[in-house]
């Protein structure tokens, strides 16, 4: 017969070794889960970002247009129209740098590496966890998948009170995996031929994981097959992360190793890159599945993600298609007949025109629209179910936006209004399965976002009133 276990138990093994469980039944007391009276189900709150934004006359067509692949979500969705961040606007400066910052923050950029407050996940972080996060977890995870640089506000998207970023960007897979699972250091005086080979982190706790699911264990059947899948499933990412050649029994053939730049070198100059679709979907997807992950395994509550930075320079190319169809072709230099910075995707944002077609803009924001409904999804599946039943997406507040609401430069009424917006419900406070035309400004609305999950603290300057945003609220 099964017991109650501990909802943090973890699997610790060598050094920073710690591989969390998924929910399991046990876990619970189903009497009093339903309506988390029993504070089951931890508050979550993490900012996902896309570069370029989506013009905000584009947004006017719901999901019958650029916005199509979020569709299947939109009831865990509300999306949110004509945001204003005008007032985060730094003179001589453009969307990209000021509009990214605001983005999660709504104010204006302090400097090149500072924001002007905290971020939203931050805000909630503070006030749900004042005396710190339970032992083994990630205090902030921060990762993306990103080749512009500059400043640190087109990338980075979770901040301090004081504008500092909360975590350390984590750019490459296997540095992801190793701030969520730790690391296993191979002994010096080992065999060298065995020190170019990683161990796996779960050779660190496999006596643990064989009592979970052996005869002694407090786990039921169900539960079990959970923790095996779950194991597995971590085991097929590291071998991604790493693309390490040695197979263990009864593990997933491993992928080709990630091939992209990285560091100073993924931003030559701010030119841009050459890169095919397959290896940004590739890496993208490894980041996003290991992010779920931790989220999931109740590593990390709070953060950001990111998918291509604010003012992204790359020339994408390769054959897009969004479930059975063919949505467009890119090749970004050849279309545009240019190199360099002149041939990558972001020049297509500031070409737009609301009475032209803006074919490859519209391939583009579709793209990103994907993407982030693929990372969405992975918490929203059966692998992602609270205690209540309802999947981590329902019960976290994840906020996405953007940059700014028009690609052009010549009009900080219109490049900052307009921004795209979109939050989940957080255990049903928000009206999902609609779309609203707010016309608030930014620092409104993510004042009454956080208001509503318990936050004291009120983002923007001091003398500032509250406006609360009502038709946000449930």
């Amino acid at each position: 017969m099964s017991q109650k276990i501990d909802r943090r138990m973890v699997l610790r093994g060598a050094g920073a070794i710690a591989i969390g469980l998924p929910f399991l039944e046990e876990m619970c007391d189903t009497a009093v889960a339903a309506d988390d009276s029993a504070g089951l189900i931890p508050e979550r709150a993490f900012n996902l970002f896309f570069g370029l934004g989506i013009p905000a006359p584009l947004q006017q067509e719901g999901f019958e247009g650029v916005l199509e692949p979020l569709k299947p979500l939109r009831d865990k969705l509300l999306i949110l129209r004509g945001v204003d961040h005008v007032r985060a606007d730094e003179k001589g400066i453009n969307a990209h740098y000021d509009g990214a910052t605001a983005a999660f923050t709504a104010e204006p950029p302090d400097g090149e590496a500072k924001a002007g407050g905290p971020s939203i996940d931050q805000v909630i972080r503070h006030a749900i966890h004042p005396g710190g996060l339970p032992p083994g977890m990630v205090p902030t995870l921060v990762a993306g998948t990103f080749f512009r640089r500059s400043r640190v506000g087109r990338y980075v998207h979770s901040y301090n009170f004081n504008g500092t970023v909360a975590g350390t960007m984590q750019e490459r897979p296997r540095d992801l995996f190793e701030r969520v699972f730790g690391r296993v250091n191979v002994d010096e005086m080992d065999d060298p031929k065995q020190q170019r080979l990683r161990r796996s982190v779960l050779d660190s706790v496999l006596e643990q994981y064989r009592h979970m699911v052996g005869a002694r264990s407090p786990l039921g059947a169900t539960s079990k097959t959970r923790v095996n899948e779950h194991l597995e499933r971590i085991r097929e990412y590291e071998q991604r992360a790493y693309g390490s050649q040695a197979k263990m029994p009864g593990s997933p053939d491993s992928p080709d190793p990630s091939i992209l730049l990285h560091g100073g070198s993924a931003d030559p100059g701010g030119e841009g890159i050459d890169i095919t679709l397959d290896e940004l979907v590739n890496e993208w997807r490894l980041m996003a599945d290991l992010y779920a992950t931790a989220v999931k395994m109740d590593r990390a509550r709070f953060g950001s993600l990111t998918f291509l930075a604010a003012g992204e320079r790359i020339r994408l190319q390769g054959d897009y298609h969004y479930e059975d169809r063919k949505v467009f072709v890119f090749d970004d230099a050849k279309q545009r007949n240019a190199s360099g910075s002149k041939g990558c995707s972001h020049e297509w944002w500031h070409e737009f025109r609301e009475k032209q077609e803006n074919q490859a803009l519209r391939a583009h924001a579709h793209l990103k629209m994907r993407e982030l409904a693929y990372f969405l999804n992975a918490l929203d599946d059966s692998d992602a179910i609270d205690a209540n039943g309802k999947t981590i997406l329902e019960n976290s507040l994840i906020t996405i936006s953007t940059e700014s609401g028009d690609g052009r430069h010549n009009d900080v009424q219109r490049e900052l209004s307009g921004v795209f917006h979109a939050i989940t419900g957080a255990k049903g406070r928000f009206r999902t399965g609609e779309i609203l035309d707010v016309n608030s400004e930014g620092i409104d609305v993510y004042n009454t976002v956080t208001g509503a999950i318990g936050a004291q603290y009120k983002m923007g300057p001091e003398e500032r009133p509250v406006n609360v945003v009502d038709s946000l609220l449930v």
